[in-house]
């Protein structure tokens, strides 16, 4: 269970994947229904500024003492490449006290310079990865996913990636409802990793396009009825195939793709949420069919529905699917 985030700051911070982590874990969002989670900002020491890739300067208020005893311990990327022996050791000690450690980008090297890599899975921004390969060695570098869950190491690719991370665990550790809370107030759609696959190879878009916008929010609430490119294109007011280009300009995916991800997306949260029977969520999610929904349930998380459910269920479930 996430109650405690802490997070290390080391000169020459980037200032946008700290704020990342500062929105999706130190935002009070108690008045939505989210659970307030300590929240500390650490750094070499207490009150000493860090400074930034962007010109300004970040105090922390808490020093290296700051990350004992944390659920999480998220390292947002930096410039540097050589670190101080002491938050590297507080990074280790904070692992072996069973911690998770999040990295954002090229914090990962900081992860590295612990020794924290080695022999696990991890990412980083595909320009880095030539050199988190060379500096160490016995890392297991996927450069082609935005992030990689290696259980207690979750490790993301540059910037935006580190939202699809930091989703990825509020998803893991506290549910898709508040992983959905936290998304809207953000504005961008919830995390569509699923089930036990441990890295996704697709961003979590969000629309830009104001055409689009009203148009996909009507087809979230409308899922469990087909939906053709056609009749989308018309919603939108735009020719099929002017929607198709926008579509896949402001999402990076096609419309059926999309489509796929939303409706099982709502498979998940009704497995995790709901006793409602397989063939009952393949009605209300659009799948029409129970073995439908597992077709398209175990291509995009990997596990079949019921495995999931019984992973991610907080309740007994009367009837089988």
């Amino acid at each position: 269970m996430l109650r405690s985030v802490s997070v290390l700051l080391l000169d020459q911070l980037a200032v946008f994947e700290f704020g990342v982590l500062c929105e999706v874990f130190g935002m009070d969002r108690r008045d939505d229904g989210v659970p307030l989670l300590e929240f500390r900002v650490c750094g070499l020491r207490a009150g000493e500024p860090i400074t930034t890739t962007s010109g300004v300067q970040v105090v922390p208020q808490h020093g290296l003492d700051g990350l004992r005893g944390a659920d999480l311990v998220a390292v947002p990327a930096t410039r540097l490449r050589e670190f101080p022996p002491e938050p590297l050791q507080a990074l280790r000690d904070a692992s072996a006290a069973g911690a998770t450690l999040l990295s954002v980008c090229s914090g990962v090297f900081v992860l590295g310079a612990a020794g924290l890599l080695d022999g696990r899975r991890c990412s980083t921004h595909w320009m880095n990865a030539d050199e988190l390969r060379q500096r160490h060695p016995r890392a297991i570098v996927d450069p082609d996913v935005l992030f990689v869950d290696d259980g207690n190491l979750v490790t993301s690719a540059g910037t935006a990636a580190g939202i699809d991370a930091a989703l990825h665990l509020v998803r893991r550790e506290l549910g898709s409802t508040v992983v959905n809370i936290i998304a809207r107030r953000m504005v961008v759609p919830p995390q569509r990793d699923g089930g036990q696959r441990q890295f996704v190879a697709q961003p979590v878009p969000a629309i830009a396009a104001a055409g689009l916008a009203p148009t996909l929010d009507w087809v979230l609430e409308n899922l469990q009825v087909e939906h053709s490119v056609a009749d989308l294109a018309r919603r939108a007011n735009m020719s099929e195939r002017s929607f198709a280009r926008h579509f896949v300009a402001e999402t990076g995916t096609t419309p059926h793709r999309w489509l796929t991800q939303q409706r099982v997306l709502l498979a998940q949260r009704l497995l995790e949420e709901t006793e409602l029977g397989v063939d009952d969520i393949a009605q209300q999610c659009g799948f029409g069919t129970g073995a439908l929904l597992r077709h398209h349930f175990r291509k995009v998380v990997g596990v079949s529905p019921m495995d999931y459910r019984h992973t991610f269920c907080a309740a007994p479930v009367r009837v089988a699917g």
